[in-house]
């Protein structure tokens, strides 16, 4: 997909929600993603991903954009990873084909802390019949641990895993600001 046909497709979706980002002119965003390259890129990696990206915070004091992954359940190109790079190379058999932390980075991005997770909630319901793995303070990581979220009964449920678990309905959400 090339760069115009990509910020038709983002300009629809922002259109099509004005809740996640009231007050926002499209004309600012598209032009701060023209002028930054390899942020349009990880959105299109985002897209490619299954994350439908989506405009949902804007900084005034430091003029930055912040999109995340807003597909209704977890993005379906980005589910069975375990959660690190550690917990990969950990198992020994039936090993996922990557992990969570290491493919926000290769496209550009990083995984949702709870705070964020949280926020997403506030916009609209999302992961209802999947989960996403979010950042894991290292305290937790550090005795093997990792976290996730999902959205049940009204609710969001913040649970813990093995790191190195994966699952078909497990994936993560990611997110990139634009300054």
């Amino acid at each position: 997909m090339n760069q115009e046909s990509f910020l038709t497709l983002l300009k629809e979706r922002f259109d099509k929600h004005p809740n996640r980002h009231e007050g926002i002119q499209w004309e600012k965003v598209a032009d701060k993603l023209r002028k930054h390259p390899e942020k349009l890129k990880t959105l299109l990696k985002m897209e490619e991903s299954g994350g439908e990206p989506d405009l949902v915070q804007y900084d005034k004091k430091k003029n930055a954009f912040t999109f995340y992954d807003c597909s209704i359940e977890t993005p379906s190109g980005r589910r069975s990873f375990c959660y690190d790079k550690e917990a990969l190379n950990s198992r020994k058999e039936h090993k996922p084909k990557n992990s969570a932390i290491d493919f926000a980075k290769s496209m550009g991005s990083k995984i949702l802390n709870e705070e964020e997770y949280r926020y997403l909630q506030t916009l609209g319901e999302f992961d209802k019949k999947t989960s996403s793995w979010i950042e894991t303070p290292p305290s937790i990581r550090k005795l093997g641990g990792a976290l996730f979220c999902d959205y049940r009964y009204g609710t969001v449920f913040v649970y813990h895993n093995g790191a190195e678990s994966y699952y078909a309905v497990r994936g993560f959400r990611t997110s990139v600001t634009i300054e």
